[in-house]
């Protein structure tokens, strides 16, 4: 048997399961993005870059941060980005799944414990694979468990520094993390809170800082904000005491070694600093279309959450594609998530509410969810 026969068997056995991928191309009603704001499109968005291209920042970056890649955009949104979050230092990376990756396998050292909620993202987990330290996860959003697994860690010799890593909104089930007592228990036991806001940024909190906003510029928090989801954009800040910055600057291999991301890219996501701040009623009417879903799903009896992320949980892998497909067929975008992205059995439609739709599109959504359903 070669290797190409080895790869397509493994192909057919996720065919035969029901959990073969196939990219499906952009088409009708967008409840799938994590476009939020809408800003992806947004004409300040095109203006900004625009702008930028007129005074000669360049589309690509050319080389790594550490030799010619370092552009004046990249070092602006930093210092820009730092101010706006209200923290020490910040990094910009290519993505959220590269950042996540460079802050386990980089900050975290050998005799420390990451203790991880167990349901963070898979590029917390690559980063995971890839550290120094050891790691364990606890129940998800469960602070007492978190604090049992750094107390069996300390009885049996543990030395070093604990790395406490949640999210403040899940992506799959919409849910918040109790981030003060996460924030309490870290205080309590010398750790570090590594906190993932992909989903939050923009969304929640002043001017869109995120859940996590009153954390950010805590000497032992470090928040992980991406650019690719409610900012529009693309690529990942992280933010933290400026040793944080400092020490990835001069150990992190996925910054070290990575070409440097688009300057043009920066200059995009300083424009959408200021959206946050200008333009609150991006906030106000993505909240009212949230409150519009919980209502009308509560009434089909479906749980709900107070994200922009809503689930209707299947758990059948072909039944839940096969809703995806219907709802598709009558124009709105919705997809299907199946293990391993959720737990087996637990297979569902992942709603997402954008200001790409209006309430007559979610009123209609979730007409189509009835007939389906």
């Amino acid at each position: 048997m070669t290797a190409l026969d080895t790869l397509q068997r493994d192909l057919d056995m996720l065919e035969r399961s029901g959990r073969r991928r196939d990219l499906v191309p952009v088409q009708g009603r967008d409840f799938a993005s994590n476009d939020y704001l809408g800003l992806a499109g947004s004409t300040r968005l095109r203006e900004a870059v625009a702008e930028a291209l007129a005074r000669g920042v360049p589309v690509g970056s050319g080389g790594s941060r550490l030799l010619r890649g370092n552009a004046p955009e990249h070092e602006r949104l930093e210092d820009e980005a730092a101010r706006f979050f209200g923290s020490e230092g910040a990094v910009f990376l290519g993505s959220g799944y590269c950042a996540n990756a460079l802050l386990f396998s980089t900050l975290p050292q050998r005799g420390d414990l990451i203790v991880h909620d167990e349901l963070v993202h898979a590029s917390a987990h690559e980063g995971i694979r890839l550290a120094r330290a050891d790691a364990v996860g606890f129940a998800h959003n469960d602070p007492q468990a978190a604090a049992e697994a750094i107390a069996r860690w300390r009885q049996a010799g543990g030395r070093g520094t604990a790395w406490i890593a949640v999210e403040s909104l899940y992506s799959m089930d919409g849910d918040r993390a109790p981030l003060a007592d996460f924030a309490d228990l870290a205080e309590r036991t010398g750790a570090m809170l590594l906190v993932d806001e992909a989903h939050a940024t923009g969304v929640f909190g002043r001017d869109g800082r995120g859940l996590a906003g009153g954390l950010d510029g805590a000497e032992n928090v470090i928040t992980l904000k991406t650019c690719g989801k409610a900012l529009g954009c693309e690529g990942a800040l992280l933010l933290g005491p400026a040793p944080m910055r400092e020490f990835i600057v001069n150990r992190g291999r996925q910054f070290i070694f990575s070409t440097a991301p688009s300057p043009l890219m920066a200059a995009a996501v300083r424009e959408s600093l200021r959206i946050l701040r200008d333009e609150p009623w991006r906030r106000e009417r993505l909240h009212a279309l949230v409150g519009r879903a919980q209502a009308a799903l509560a009434g089909l009896g479906l749980e709900t959450s107070d994200s922009p992320i809503q689930r209707v949980v299947l758990g059948d892998d072909r039944k839940t594609m096969a809703a995806a497909a219907a709802l598709q067929d009558r124009g709105f975008d919705v997809r299907g998530i199946r293990p391993p992205t959720v737990p087996v059995g637990t297979a569902r439609l992942r709603i997402s509410l954008t200001l790409n739709v209006t309430e007559s599109d979610v009123d209609a959504l979730v007409g189509a969810l009835e007939e389906i359903l």
